[in-house]
């Protein structure tokens, strides 16, 4: 876990840190570095390489794999590690909290600053690299990539949304990005799929989710995974989170995924809160009238 890899800095020298990123030079390139090129790519001598890799073996920060060839490969906690030290030297974070989600493809944990943040650790390809491979637009065309390469492109993707979208639509405040990890600011608000709305909410809250995303189109965004796991409710509003899978505008699908998107958040309440929703909601329609900003001539909107 992330809390034992921060215990774990501490212990950690200079020169492991070289030797770590040596490793991340190679795997640029394969899934695992062959033993004879982390001289080279750390800058280390042939006798602190045998050192350092045994002190970062025995954190389970690198594996070792006796293939055609000695190789190494960074774990997960490797490259945490990594993203957590560049981090600390921009004084981006100074501590850990608790964690605040661990699912599939992302951990987030509450970390300490000038106020307390969220620190989000992308995952995306580490257990299931080749479908993750197959169905993300950035790694499809890309053979060679490894699960460092997926997990940091999605984070790069996500911050970079994030940064465009802060604060005309309502997205958490960007903060920092270092390779797989994103801090950015705590979600206020309990997931929409744990909350319970009241009756009279039902169609207000709907709306709001509805206005963001035609904001965020506006700003020239689509979700394209809109569900009723990256949407927080709170007393102050709505907030539309989990943006590594958008797509521009201009993206040749960018409409179809927003009506995936509408088809997805609007199902959702029409599940859930079938006797508050309106009757026979054309989808596509509704996916229109977003795009165009005017979906409250559809009856959807309380005001």
């Amino acid at each position: 876990m992330v809390r034992n890899v921060a215990s774990v800095m501490t212990e950690l020298e200079t020169e492991d840190f070289y030797l770590l990123s040596g490793v991340e030079q190679g795997m640029r390139f394969s899934e695992w570095v062959n033993r004879k090129k982390l001289p080279k790519n750390s800058g280390l001598t042939e006798e602190d390489v045998e050192y350092r890799l045994d002190r970062c073996m025995s954190r389970d920060l690198v594996e070792r794999k006796t293939i055609q060839y000695e190789g190494f490969k960074l774990t997960l906690a490797g490259y945490d590690v990594l993203a957590l030290r560049t981090f600390a030297q921009r004084d981006t974070i100074q501590g850990f909290g608790s964690p605040l989600g661990v699912g599939k493809e992302s951990d987030v944990f509450e970390v300490q600053s000038f106020k307390p943040l969220a620190l989000k650790f992308h995952r995306e390809g580490y257990t299931n690299f080749r479908e993750v491979r197959r169905e993300r637009d950035y790694t499809s065309e890309n053979r060679h990539v490894s699960w460092l390469y997926t997990a940091r492109k999605a984070a790069e993707r996500e911050y970079e949304a994030l940064e465009e979208l802060f604060p005309k639509v309502s997205v958490p405040r960007p903060v920092d990005q270092n390779r797989h990890a994103i801090v950015m600011a705590k979600l206020d608000g309990v997931e929409l799929a744990k909350s319970r709305l009241e009756s009279a909410q039902v169609t207000g809250v709907l709306d709001l989710i509805l206005d963001e995303m035609a904001t965020a189109y506006e700003a020239g965004y689509v979700h394209a995974d809109m569900s009723e796991y990256n949407v927080a409710v709170s007393s102050n509003g709505i907030t539309i989170f989990d943006w590594p899978q958008a797509v521009p505008t201009d993206h040749e699908n960018a409409r179809e995924l927003l009506a995936r998107d509408v088809k997805n958040i609007v199902g959702y309440f029409n599940r859930k809160y079938p006797a508050e929703m309106p009757d026979d909601i054309d989808f596509e329609e509704v996916a229109n009238a977003v795009a165009a900003n005017e979906f409250e001539r559809i009856g959807l909107h309380t005001t």
